[in-house]
């Protein structure tokens, strides 16, 4: 184990011949009214003595524990004549429980929770109640043997290391890059819904301002009436395959009229976000945008008030109908529950992060504890949302195969609550979005140039293909279920169920400690990931 004291003592010692006590008019603090200690001065000449007894690499004769000098009497000498104070090391705030629990929920929830009542629809109301638990459990588990890969290394320093690391020390530079790969891909699907989601929320919030600035009354063909209406924008449905984008084009180029025209969710938004956000892409640091972080709590706790608003004003509307179809409900039991696993994949997904959120954990011995608690929360709140909004969608007199992948489009854009909703959703992505593309570079550009920012044009490159991307799935599948369920696999395959499962299954190997009843249940989570995986494409 390293010694707690180690970083102040490599300190000292590095600076053994440069006095750490200085007089406090020279000391570079923001308050004027910083002072050294007397006990500080104290300490300096007792340290000086020791540096002098040994050399740097000699312990036998180090300073003893009660020598050294307490984290903030330890400054860095300058040749000007000034010092200036030591920060981080051992004296890292940390986080309560509480802190880190809500850390994990706020990282976790994303765009997936607009998909979870689509996902339920697509599985069954009672199908998509279990999957939802039993998904829970499982990518708890494997967060679980993430968060616990890092211990089961013998004779080596992990405190600093994430689960790539892990990967590269079980399976070499394949294990590396694999690793890398598949996070990519969780990285780059996000960003890929994040611009279908955008020009979504774009072209609501400008048809709602166009409206009421031109006192336009916006009628749906097909919708409920009354204050709180929804809508089903595509009732020609057919489950069976996805015509939603047909009849979207139908719909969007229908009008004629001018704004329709400049103003389309498909055929002109997705170009305008371009000269908002491909600038922002360039940008060295993503400190600026690391700022709005906290709107992703705004943005689920408003959505989690509309849901329940719209549910006490609608009401529920059920009927359970185990195996056949009716003409306005779904059966409890659907052979389209691989996406909702898919879709949930995503949705639970923290594996590649959770051991740089759980070291700032202030108390070590209850991260399993916190981590579960952690994903107690997200799975209440994905419940909580899904079965509100598709047990209170209005069936009938509409069908609940109208339940959109985005349940917002299930209301219309003259809705000021919903409108509300987009507008701080959107906020919200066009803050992340240069985050996420920053994740992507650092990743990317770190492993291949060793540098983050190598040159403005491999940066610039990098971007033209990622935005690329999202303009393109925008404009000819905004599908953003199928993104979700498709990327969440694919990513999930390894992340999630191969790579802790098997890094688990070789660590017990190595210690002789592997059994049958192991290997047994860790090659059927494997099993699972890759029927997972399969599922998307064949059901």
């Amino acid at each position: 184990m390293r010694d707690a004291y180690e970083p102040p003592l490599r300190v000292l010692f590095a600076l053994s011949f440069r006095p750490f006590h200085v007089e406090p008019r020279n000391i570079v603090e923001d308050d004027a009214q910083e002072r050294v200690s007397a006990e500080a001065a104290v300490l300096s000449s007792r340290v000086h003595y020791y540096g002098r007894l040994t050399a740097s690499s000699d312990r036998l004769l180090a300073p003893p524990d009660h020598v050294i000098p307490s984290p903030e009497d330890i400054y860095i000498y300058s040749p000007l004549g000034t010092a200036f104070k030591v920060q981080g090391g051992d004296s890292t705030v940390k986080n309560p429980s509480i802190v880190t629990i809500f850390a994990i929920w706020n990282t976790m929830m994303g765009t997936s929770i607009l998909s979870i009542p689509w996902g339920i629809k697509q599985a069954g109301f009672t199908l998509g109640i279990i999957i939802i638990v039993l998904m829970g459990l499982l990518t708890l588990y494997c967060c679980y043997r993430v968060l616990k890969s890092t211990k089961s290394i013998p004779y080596v320093d992990t405190s600093d290391w994430e689960f790539p690391d892990v990967c590269k020390y079980y399976f070499g530079a394949f294990g590396k890059w694999s690793s890398l790969v598949f996070s990519l891909v969780s990285l780059i699907g996000a960003m890929v819904v994040y611009w279908v989601l955008m020009s979504n929320f774009l072209f609501n919030t400008g048809k709602f301002i166009y409206n009421y600035v031109h006192n336009v009354s916006t009628s749906d063909t097909f919708g409920t009436n009354g204050t709180d209406r929804v809508i089903c924008p595509y009732p020609d449905v057919d489950p069976d395959r996805n015509s939603s984008i047909l009849l979207y084009y139908v719909s969007e180029n229908s009008t004629g009229h001018v704004f329709d025209l400049w103003w389309s969710k498909t055929n002109t938004i997705p170009f305008y976000l371009i000269v908002l956000l491909l600038p922002l892409l360039n940008f060295r640091s993503a400190s600026f945008f690391a700022r709005f972080t906290f709107l992703g709590t705004i943005s689920v706790l408003y959505l989690i008030f509309l849901v329940t608003y719209k549910t006490i004003r609608l009401g529920f509307h059920l009927e359970f109908h185990w195996f056949d179809s009716s003409k306005f409900f779904v059966p409890e039991f659907r052979s389209l529950f691989a996406q909702l696993s898919g879709v949930l994949t995503l949705a639970f997904f923290i594996h590649n992060c959770i051991i740089t959120l759980m070291k700032n954990n202030k108390h070590q011995e209850n991260n399993v504890r916190d981590l579960s608690l952690a994903y107690l929360l997200v799975g209440l709140t994905y419940l909580y949302v899904g079965v509100l909004i598709f047990a209170s969608f209005p069936s009938p007199p509409l069908f609940k195969e109208c339940i959109e992948p985005n349940f917002l489009d299930n209301f219309p854009s003259n809705d000021i609550l919903v409108f509300i909703a987009r507008t701080f959703l959107l906020f919200q992505m066009t803050t992340v979005y240069p985050l996420l593309g920053y994740l992507v570079r650092v990743q990317l550009m770190g492993q291949i140039f060793g540098d983050h920012y190598p040159g403005f044009f491999h940066v610039f490159f990098l971007n033209i293909l990622v935005v690329g991307a999202g303009v393109l799935t925008a404009r000819f599948y905004p599908n953003i279920g199928s993104i979700i369920r498709y990327s969440g696999a694919i990513c999930g395959l390894a992340l999630v169920f191969v790579l802790p499962s098997l890094i688990h299954m070789v660590s017990l190997r190595r210690r002789g400690e592997l059994r049958w009843p192991s290997a047994l249940f860790h090659g059927f989570l494997i099993l699972l990931g890759v029927a997972n995986l399969f599922g998307q494409f064949f059901m």
